[in-house]
């Protein structure tokens, strides 16, 4: 039989933040496949845990995954941790376990820590609907998508950041979205852990001359949906009703189905979108 592959969650920053199950994978498995066996030893240290350990990050994933299929299909069990939190969360591990799948290799997870979660909580966002970013693009074009796609989001955005790259980020996201609340959290769940709550703006404004320590996670509030339907409103008041149509219908709908969402966009009725438009015919 094949051995199976654990997704191990592994602390954010205080060491008693591992799990009991989480210990007992680990010291049971026959083999621990961290992100940085440099950073993952003090962890292992502390809690006695003397596993063999091999490196799995981002530069080697795509060759060390079909070592550790073998190590799996030869009948032994293998851990995969990150440097902390979730592993496969912004970290490597897709490739292992799409390569297991393929291969009949069960999977499964020993939940943990997050920093996504932890600073959603400590934000005082809605955490009813959210999304996680990860780390913004670094390509601009890229980026530039993502930015523009938050301008309508209104369910809560998490990002990752670097100490190094936060200044930028959230310079590009108020420079992007304008006044929304944001809550920086850094060093999550370690002595000197902080949550700042500001407006989008004064935080960018702030880390202009701050200097970042840390790792980073930012939680933006979503947009207002009111302030959402205004804009809109405000907008198609401005657009004749042929170019309202004919935007939905670039979005793949059809003729009809098009004039029916305009139709609902306006608050008028269908019929009302037909004679509009029989009529900006007529006047061309």
């Amino acid at each position: 039989m094949a051995g199976i592959l654990y997704l191990v969650a592994t602390p954010i920053g205080n060491l008693e933040d591992m799990t009991l199950r989480g210990l007992r994978i680990l010291k049971e498995a026959d083999l621990i496949a961290c992100e940085d066996t440099r950073t993952s030893a003090p962890l292992l240290r502390h809690y006695g845990i003397t596993t063999p350990v091999t490196a799995y990050h981002k530069y080697n994933e795509k060759e060390k995954s079909p070592y550790l299929v073998d190590v799996l299909l030869s009948g032994r069990n293998v851990a995969l941790i990150s440097d902390a939190g979730l592993p496969l969360i912004s970290d490597p591990g897709s490739c292992l376990t799409e390569a297991c799948r393929e291969a009949g290799i069960t999977i499964t997870v020993v939940p943990g820590a997050n920093a996504a979660l932890t600073a959603l909580l400590l934000s005082g966002a809605d955490s009813r609907r959210f999304i996680f970013e990860g780390f913004l693009p670094q390509d601009n074009k890229e980026k530039a998508r993502v930015l523009e796609s938050l301008k309508t989001e209104m369910r809560t955005v998490i990002f990752y950041e670097a100490p190094h790259r936060l200044a930028k980020t959230l310079g590009d996201l108020a420079g992007a979205l304008g006044r929304r609340r944001i809550a920086v959290c850094r060093e999550l769940t370690k002595r000197f852990e902080t949550t700042e709550i500001l407006e989008l703006t004064e935080a960018a404004d702030l880390y202009k001359t701050k200097e970042p320590r840390g790792e980073y996670v930012l939680v933006l509030s979503g947009r207002d949906p009111d302030d959402l339907a205004r804009e809109k409103q405000a907008a198609f008041e401005t657009m004749s009703v042929a170019a309202h149509v004919a935007l939905y219908e670039e979005q793949g709908l059809g003729h009809k189905e098009a004039m029916k969402a305009a139709a609902a966009d306006r608050g008028v009725t269908k019929r009302d979108i037909y004679q509009a438009l029989l009529s900006e015919a007529d006047e061309a």
